[in-house]
């Protein structure tokens, strides 16, 4: 920043206003993982808390008590446990994490937790040959980090993105901190 200084009364004023930085919010929480099964949902496992498709690709929940924080809407980048002596499997699963959308709501006995969505089908094989589905693999990873990166209109929770890829192409193509028009469909 730069100062004028202005003779005869020694005031230093601003020469110009920089630009700030937009404010990257982020909260630390445990993160899990489900499936759109009936054990695992409520009574409809197809449609998530705020009426959007159970997508495995885009949604996350997150516990109640965050609802403030993170509304539907709020599109999340999420970093893994900031401990070594965290033993979930977040390594193992990261590669298909990518953003996600909070489009849904946990059982209210959880508290400050995301929990991702995951297919049915993402499958790894172990080294005694059983496949385990990848919410099982996470576990439940304490201290993961989340950051807010955008927000979808959250009356059009409805048309979220489908892909990774369209959600990615969002949130690189806008400014931080605008809530995003859906087109609809």
């Amino acid at each position: 920043m730069g100062f004028l200084l202005l003779s005869g009364g020694g005031i230093a004023a601003p020469a110009r206003a920089e630009a700030q930085a937009p404010l990257v919010v982020s909260y630390q929480v445990a993160m899990t993982a489900y499936n759109a099964v009936p054990n695992q949902t409520d009574g409809d496992p197809s449609t998530t808390a705020s009426g959007a498709v159970s997508n495995p690709e885009v949604v996350a929940a997150r516990s109640r008590d965050l609802s403030e924080e993170l509304p539907f809407g709020t599109i999340i980048e999420i970093d893994g446990p900031d401990s070594k002596q965290n033993n979930c499997g977040f390594n193992v699963v990261s590669p298909i994490l990518g953003y996600r959308v909070i489009a849904d709501t946990m059982n209210a006995r959880f508290t400050n937790r995301v929990d991702v969505l995951f297919s049915t089908k993402a499958n790894y094989r172990m080294s005694d040959g059983r496949l385990v589905n990848a919410s099982t693999i996470l576990g439940v990873c304490h201290g993961v980090t989340i950051r807010v990166v955008g927000h979808l209109d959250p009356t059009q929770m409805r048309h979220l993105p489908k892909t990774q890829a369209e959600l990615a192409s969002i949130v690189e193509g806008a400014d931080n901190g605008t809530v995003l028009a859906l087109a609809l469909k």
